[in-house]
């Protein structure tokens, strides 16, 4: 229906019901009252102001089927004022007004009115639920998202999605109905609501949701066979950036948890715009999300240092993308970390105030078969990028470690220790560079790391590999882990090594159960085979050592380690040895020094850090 045609209609429907409302008063005070001169002038009055005054507040131009209270108080208002003017008209022309008229026909007006508007709603969500098929949706939370979804989810005939209850742990919503929708029950009654009312659909929409309330209440929904989404983040909302109806899958960086880490946007702003930065390993995950996180703060010069030429090509041509409405010079170098002629060159020539040494390898059982190439990148590489650092007069240096680094166990966890030593000692000979380490857990979504894996396994149809069924891990995000980086460098004063606060380690069993959830399918149906644990593997991690522990943070999650010994007389010996080592010597040698395990007739060459 067109506007001029619906306010046609509207016009005649409203006169007809000032008419009816004077008429049917008429009757209903029978003898008090007379249909003379005075009432004839109270109709036309009426009629007249009604329609001004709805003009005037732009009732004609409301859409009734999302009306509420605020519509009905205008209703009142127009119908009251032109009531007021109606009377105090008549009075003036035709002498005293009959209040006993006026009153019943301005309830009966009232009502009609109302009554109208709100038959037109009744109709046509009776319309809307009947028409198509339509999945029966719960909505977790009864607040106001939740209330403004089921209203526009009622009210859209396209729609696939039913509201038929609420789920909230509000004890004073228990029993009520929220526009003609029960509150069903608590979080708890999840599992058991969905096979009663047959339910297709569950949407999480309380978008302040903490990490670890999320987790909880996706844990009750995983348990049914409805699919779990979510509403936006209510900055999403806020901003406009995308409305309450654009719900999304529940990913398992929602399920952590915990809260991410956020930036010090000003401290950092402070080291690196209009700065010169490098990054090593800028193809890989964490080191190409360094390079778009740092690019926001519109460095003078960004290198980006890796490798693989592919995957350097790749984040470049993505940057350049992004940010071409910039002044950033992009420059991209292939180096190999072992080659330390190349890296002095690299560092001479571009003069980084900033280097984050995200380069390594990082794969467990790989390094194991590999101790060789575990020590040649993670250790040497290391000691080439530090030195000509150093060398080129770098103001902060920050390296990624992990928490394998923590009593290692693995080939690759311990030349993580060792570089962080070889850090740690280059910051004490230092007079110019700060030298930092970071450490943190896994990284879901990083190549080679577990959740990929899962996916994969999942598309063919499983089982899911799991090593035990009691191994537990830390995880972070990709992003979360390069901020954690970034904000690292702002907060070094030289010597630390920084360790993010990850909260409880996640049981990786439940970490497959959910992804196979996530993906649609039943546990039931995919599997989960144990496989058992690799070389080099820990059934759980630790971020530090009980003699590194220093209980006070330095920013929100993130702490300090204390200094531990360095021993790195030991680690030039073991450079000095390692060209004709075999792999068994080295692990044994590597994981020693690792473990602060140097024999005694070695321990005068240990230094500790001060």
């Amino acid at each position: 229906m067109t506007y001029r045609n619906r306010l046609a209609l509207l016009v005649l429907l409203d006169s007809t019901i000032v008419a009816s409302a004077l008429a049917a008063s008429l009757w209903l005070l029978g003898p008090s009252v007379s249909a003379n001169r005075s009432f004839f002038v109270l109709g036309a009055a009426l009629l007249i102001f009604h329609h001004c005054f709805f003009f005037y507040f732009k009732l004609y131009k409301k859409a009734w089927e999302y009306a509420s209270v605020g519509e009905l108080v205008i209703i009142a208002k127009a119908v009251g004022l032109s009531f007021l003017l109606a009377g105090l008209l008549q009075g003036l022309l035709v002498g005293p007004v009959q209040l006993k008229l006026l009153a019943v026909t301005w309830m009966l007006h009232i009502l009609l009115i109302g009554g109208s508007r709100l038959c037109w709603r009744l109709v046509r969500g009776s319309f809307i639920k009947q028409s198509g098929k339509r999945k029966r949706t719960l909505i977790v939370g009864a607040g106001s998202a939740g209330t403004m979804l089921a209203r526009q989810l009622m009210n859209n005939a396209d729609g696939e999605l039913l509201p038929v209850a609420f789920i909230d742990d509000d004890a004073h919503k228990q029993m009520l109905d929220i526009m003609g929708i029960p509150v069903a029950g608590r979080v708890s009654s999840i599992v058991r609501k969905v096979k009663e009312l047959q339910i297709d659909n569950i949407v999480i929409a309380i978008p302040s949701l903490s990490k670890k309330d999320l987790y909880a209440i996706y844990t009750e929904c995983a348990k049914t066979s409805a699919k779990t989404q979510i509403i936006p983040m209510l900055e999403d909302l806020a901003t406009g950036r995308v409305s309450v109806t654009q719900f999304r899958d529940v990913q398992v960086e929602d399920l952590l948890g915990r809260e991410p880490v956020e930036l010090d946007i000003e401290s950092i702003s402070e080291y690196v715009t209009q700065k010169v930065v490098l990054v090593t390993g800028a193809g890989g995950s964490i080191g190409s999300e360094v390079c778009r996180q740092i690019s926001r703060f519109l460095p003078e010069k960004l290198v980006l240092l890796g490798h693989g030429e592919n995957s350097i090509y790749a984040i470049e041509m993505e940057l350049k993308e992004m940010f071409r409405d910039t002044n950033i010079k992009f420059y991209t170098e292939i180096a190999d970390l072992q080659d330390a002629e190349k890296m002095m060159q690299v560092m001479m020539f571009h003069r980084p105030h900033v280097v984050y040494h995200a380069a390594a390898h990082k794969h467990v059982p790989l390094m194991e078969r590999n101790p060789e190439e575990a020590f040649k990148n993670n250790v040497l590489g290391t000691f080439n990028a530090a030195r000509a650092a150093s060398k080129s007069r770098v103001e902060t240096f920050v390296m990624i470690s992990t928490d394998k680094a923590v009593n290692p166990t693995s080939v690759m966890g311990a030349t993580k220790r060792v570089a962080e030593m070889i850090i740690q000692h280059m910051d004490r000979i230092s007079s110019h560079t700060k030298f930092v380490a970071v450490r943190f857990g896994n990284v879901l979504g990083s190549r080679g790391s577990v959740i990929p894996l899962f996916k994969q396994q999942i598309a063919k149809g499983g089982p899911v590999t799991v090593t035990h069924p009691d191994m537990v891990r830390y995880f972070m995000t990709i992003p979360e882990a390069s901020r954690l980086v970034i904000q690292a460098g702002a907060l070094a004063k030289g010597g630390e090594i920084f360790v993010l606060d990850m909260g409880e380690p996640v049981n990786i069993t439940e970490l497959a159960q959910n992804v196979i959830r996530m993906s649609g399918y039943a546990v039931e149906d995919i599997g989960i085979e144990y496989t058992g644990i690799r070389p080099g593997e820990k059934l759980f991690e630790e971020m530090l050592k009980d003699d590194e522990v220093m209980e006070q943070q330095v920013y929100p999650k993130i702490y300090i380690g204390k200094a531990s010994a360095i021993y790195f007389e030991e680690i030039e010996a073991l450079i000095a040895d390692f060209p004709a080592m075999n792999k068994a010597e080295l692990k044994v040698r590597l994981l020693e020094l690792a473990n602060n395990l140097v024999p005694a007739s070695r321990q005068s060459l240990a230094t500790v850090s001060g």
